[in-house]
Order: structure tokens, then sequence, then C-alpha cells
């Protein structure tokens, strides 16, 4: 499994489906990078790689101020899984690695 790279992803959330773009970096069983959005970049805090899961944090401040939770898992070319939204419940996402 390699989640190094750049994902289009979209979630699905009850606003609506939210693209934006994942930027990742492994380094053993630490998970770095960064998260862009119509509402902003964030950068991924506390990730860690668990053989084939992903787990990661990110904090945004529009609409609301949250932490979204993520766990996900790379399948070639393909990444999803799911996002805690806070309050909001669950949501699931996916995405594409980038050419």
């Amino acid at each position: 499994m390699s989640a190094d790279g750049t994902w289009n992803t979209t979630i699905n959330t009850p606003m609506g489906a939210q693209n934006g773009t994942l930027t990742l970096t492994t380094n053993g069983s630490e998970l770095s990078g960064m998260m862009s959005s119509p509402q902003g970049e964030m950068a991924i805090e506390n990730g860690t790689v668990d053989g084939d899961t992903l787990t990661w944090k990110a904090a945004i401040t529009s609409p609301m101020p949250m932490t979204l939770e993520f766990s996900a898992s790379v399948d070639g070319d393909s990444i999803a899984g799911k996002v805690k939204l806070g309050a909001f419940g669950e949501a699931e996402f996916s995405g594409t690695k980038a050419s």
C-alpha cells in the first residue's frame, strides 16, 4: 500500500458532496500531510499508519469549528473510508490518486 502522493477526494457530508485535495506522506507508522478544500487548507494531525489502515484528524473552522476524524484504506489508486463529523455523525469519503 502506498498512500504517499496527492489524492482528489469527495466527502459526502450532510451539506452535500465536498471536493478537495489530500496530500499524504508516510514514514513508517507516521502519516503527515495537508488537506485542501474550498473552506481552506488544514494540516493533518495525529496521523498513523497501521497495516492497511490510515487514521488522522483535521481541524476545520468553516462552516463551523470542529475536528474531523478520518479512517481510510488505500487500494491501488483508490482511497476510501469514513470521517466523523463531530456532532453531525459520520460520512463516507473516497478519492483517486492524482496523475
